[in-house]
């Protein structure tokens, strides 16, 4: 790497700068459009299994009018969550109180059984809610699951398009948003699958500050070095 001195880095730097803030601007600007993106009322009545027994998507709401919802891959047949989803959770317990006084509800949900989800949750010593879905089809809708008969075909729909498999899963992560108004009717407004809700990884934005940046090998993914928090 260069070696420059203090004037040369300064300059080098507001350089940065400004496409930094053409970057913010840019950020603010998909944001905005995104927050005006038409709304789809859901129809079907789901129903999930929690720590505390059977709930609807519109209990999960706990009283406020958003609802984030983690699609966290966790399958039935899994020993433990996803190393990636779970490197995402750890990002989540700080930010809850934030969201519920914003009037928005967290929760992460599997088709892992509920006591599954709850040893490991616990090992985790994560707070947020998680439920199951394995009773109902809202992963399967929401394009985080994929029946055998989906998987069997050469094309998946994911990530809002039909292409070749990205790689043989029966679960995948994501993020979805839903709004609920006064009259109890819950609505889809957002999803985001793949590296679509990097924004929320802390860890990301401080290790791109750092020379080394992210570090992450031949694969270019975090599945060279993440591990779940307690078996670093």
């Amino acid at each position: 790497m260069k070696v420059v001195s203090r004037e040369e880095w300064l300059a080098a730097r507001r350089e940065l700068l400004a496409r930094e803030k053409q970057l913010t601007r840019e950020h603010d600007a998909v944001a905005e459009l995104r927050r005006a993106l038409p709304w789809v009322k859901v129809e079907k009545n789901y129903e999930f299994e929690g720590p505390d027994g059977r709930e609807t998507l519109s209990e999960l709401f706990a009283g406020r009018s958003q609802l984030i919802v983690r699609h966290f891959m966790f399958g039935p047949q899994a020993a433990q969550g996803c190393v990636g989803c779970s490197f995402a959770s750890d990002h989540v317990d700080g930010a809850l109180v934030h969201l519920e006084h914003r009037d928005t509800t967290y929760v992460a949900v599997s088709r892992a059984p509920i006591a599954t989800l709850e040893a490991f949750r616990k090992r985790m010593g994560w707070k947020f809610k998680w439920v199951s879905s394995g009773g109902s089809d809202f992963s399967y809708d929401f394009q985080s699951a994929f029946t055998p008969e989906e998987l069997a075909q050469p094309e998946l729909f994911y990530n809002f398009e039909r292409r070749k498999q990205p790689f043989v899963a029966e679960d995948l992560s994501g993020l979805s948003v839903f709004v609920k108004n006064g009259a109890g009717e819950i609505f889809h407004t957002y999803s985001c699958y793949a590296r679509g809700d990097e924004g929320a990884l802390g860890t990301y934005f401080y290790l791109d500050l750092t020379p080394k940046g992210r570090d992450e090998g031949p694969n270019g993914n975090l599945s060279g070095w993440v591990k779940h928090h307690d078996k670093y």
